[in-house]
């Protein structure tokens, strides 16, 4: 089991920290103010997919680079290790999509606005 860092676990307290400040605070303000709350739900939606992107993004890293050393290994293998890869590719590319679903929820499904 890796370790499991300081900052990783301060971001996430973070991005949690941020989404529950901006869904607790009140609604009322006056006419043509911008509600503080919905700047904090911006920047909490904009962390949360990009904290999502770069997860994805180390870990298609990682595939790319342990498909590209299995057919350097055995290159007679390249096209199971191919089609693999890119199903591998497109599940952790949909984690990132769901993210950003997600924010899109929070941001537009949002009472505050």
């Amino acid at each position: 089991m890796k370790k499991v860092t300081i900052g990783s676990i301060l971001s996430l307290l973070l991005v949690l920290g941020l989404s529950t400040m901006a869904m607790a605070a009140e609604g009322g303000n006056a006419a043509g103010e911008f509600p503080m709350s919905l700047a904090v739900l911006c920047i909490a939606c904009g962390v949360g997919v990009g904290l999502a992107a770069l997860g994805c993004g180390v870990g298609m890293g990682h595939g790319i680079n342990g498909a590209c050393s299995g057919i350097a290994r055995n290159p007679e293998a390249s096209g199971k290790i191919t089609v693999t890869m890119i199903i591998g590719m497109a599940l952790i590319e949909s984690l990132t999509i769901y993210a950003l679903v997600i924010a899109l929820i929070l941001l537009y499904a949002n009472p505050l606005m």
